[in-house]
């Protein structure tokens, strides 16, 4: 095929991508998850959109693999209001290929990882052959993965290096002592076990899922406590044990993690799964000089976000990510969200696009 030019389409030349860049092409009416919401209900499917319905932005992208998220799976299963903007196309999280920018740090063939920026929520996500991303949103691939390990990763893998990071700025440091990661076996969980694991931290793994424990040793935890020991409320200090902690739960765990961890040590949130209440007191932070760092991996900066993809191609073992994966096809997504909020999931849901 050719472009108005004469030149070769790139689907010729780049067969790694089957991605095209001319402008027919460009052109063509593509798939995309769409979320509806009207006066007849809630809908969720696959349609085809005309390109001119994307949104303004200056780069458009191929994704080739999306994942889904916790975000994610509320918006698929109209859970919760995440959305705010319909209809909607879902998918915080992309990587695949640049088709056409007009931002200067972009142009066609480059590839791009996106997380973030309320996409899926006030502006139409990455769940869809085709999608228009603001350039300063877009960090470029690391070298060290493909397009569809990016996705393993997706936002709840940058998250967790997010959490890591914001530990060793707080000084953990290896052989400091135990670090106890809640939510295990979810997305966050997992990645912050191998990067703990491969960095030298002894790793405690909190999980409601006993039979997991395989995989969750098999991701680098040196032990599996129950969710429960944590789920329930506690007193306000109880016996030091976490130099630090990595909590993806929120509401009682959260506030258990905090009565647990050692004098001077810290806490990294980034998640609600139990709950968006703290149902705890001060006496942790006033009494044992502990530290709760909030993680926002939404809007965090672009030089943080590099910092962060440039560690998780340092220290995150591609191997291990195989084990966390479930693959699904793009037609398949709604059913796997369905199963993600009725923690039926392990690991990371990779769609594929």
């Amino acid at each position: 095929m050719e472009d108005n030019s004469g030149r070769l389409c790139v689907k010729v030349l780049d067969p790694w991508q089957d991605a095209c860049f001319c402008k027919p092409c460009r052109n063509q009416m593509f798939k995309a998850l769409l979320l509806e919401k009207d006066e007849a209900g809630f809908r969720a499917g696959l349609t085809a959109i005309d390109p001119s319905r994307l949104p303004d932005a200056d780069v458009l992208v191929q994704p080739a693999y999306s994942t889904l998220n916790f975000k994610d799976g509320l918006a698929l299963t109209n859970r919760s209001p995440v959305v705010r903007s319909w209809p909607m196309v879902p998918g915080i999280d992309g990587s695949g290929v640049v088709l056409e920018s007009s931002h200067p740090a972009w142009k066609p063939g480059d590839r791009f990882v996106h997380n973030g920026w309320g996409v899926g929520e006030t502006h139409w996500g990455c769940l869809a052959e085709r999608a228009r991303l603001k350039g300063d949103w877009l960090v470029p691939l690391p070298a060290a993965f493909t397009p569809r390990q990016a996705m393993a990763i997706g936002t709840a893998g940058y998250t967790a290096m997010l959490c890591v990071m914001a530990l060793e700025r707080h000084g953990l440091q290896p052989g400091g002592g135990e670090v106890l990661v809640t939510g295990a076996t979810g997305g966050v969980g997992s990645v912050a076990i191998a990067l703990l694991a491969r960095l030298g931290h002894k790793v405690v793994a909190a999980s409601g899922k006993t039979a997991q424990a395989d995989y969750l040793t098999r991701l680098g935890a040196g032990s599996v406590i129950d969710r429960a020991e944590l789920g329930a409320p506690g007193k306000p200090l109880q016996k030091e044990r976490w130099a630090a902690v990595v909590d993806a739960v929120g509401s009682h765990t959260l506030v258990n993690a905090l009565a647990q961890t050692r004098y001077g040590g810290v806490v990294a949130a980034c998640g609600l799964a139990q709950g968006l209440d703290l149902p705890g007191t001060v006496m942790p932070f006033i009494l044992r000089g502990i530290t709760l760092a909030g993680i926002d991996s939404v809007m965090a900066p672009r030089a943080l976000r590099e910092a962060a993809w440039a560690r998780l191609a340092r220290d995150l073992d591609p191997a291990l990510l195989e084990t966390m994966i479930e693959e699904v096809p793009l037609q398949g997504a709604v059913e796997a969200a369905q199963r993600l909020m009725a923690g039926q999931v392990r690991g990371r849901i990779v769609v594929r696009i």
